[in-house]
């Protein structure tokens, strides 16, 4: 019996792999390559999913519990999880955030963030039920008119773009999906 009172997969867990930062064959970009197999580590865009759900006139904002950012107010949103739809996404997140239960009406926008890597999915969605509160990831939760909203206090610079896009097509039943406004790469 051997002293190592370790578990072969933690003794796997253990291994280090041998990463070097190298332009691989037919690429372009230094990539983590494994310096003993050959393997890539693409290291690609975060994507995060939220909603810009409405009850009625009000929209469903939620005040993060949670850095970057914790106290300043927000959509419900965060990273897609793997094996899941951007709009199950979107949806679990609602719940996560506001206990929220959701249905999706429509993509509304599509942001990119590229100082921190990260594609945005926007929807658009309605709740199914006024209950709300507070998720592990929320300080409270609010519904606001539009013109109520803690607008010097908003998380993100994409909060603020989602609910300007959200009432430009508030009454529209097809419209294509937006983008950053003019100049904007979600920088503060």
């Amino acid at each position: 019996m051997s002293s190592d009172p370790k578990t072969p997969s933690a003794q796997k867990i253990e291994q280090k792999t041998n990463f070097v930062r190298r332009i691989p064959e037919g690429d372009e970009r230094h990539r983590e390559v494994c310096a003993d197999c050959g393997f890539i580590n693409y290291e690609n865009p975060k994507i995060v999913v939220g909603s810009v759900v409405t009850w009625g006139d009000k929209i469903l904002m939620c005040r993060r519990a949670i850095n970057p950012r914790k106290g300043h107010w927000t959509l419900p949103a965060g990273f897609l999880e793997l094996h899941e739809t951007p709009e199950a996404g979107a949806a679990r997140e609602a719940w996560e955030e506001a206990r929220a239960q959701i249905e999706i009406d429509h993509l509304l926008a599509i942001y990119t963030i590229p100082r921190i890597s990260q594609v945005q999915l926007m929807y658009r969605a309605k709740l199914t039920s006024d209950k709300i509160e507070p998720g592990p990831e929320s300080l409270d939760v609010g519904l606001f008119r539009f013109d109520d909203i803690p607008w010097d206090d908003l998380a993100f610079p994409s909060v603020r773009w989602a609910l300007h896009h959200y009432v430009k097509t508030r009454n529209l039943h097809d419209f294509a999906p937006f983008t950053n406004p003019e100049g904007e790469t979600g920088d503060f």
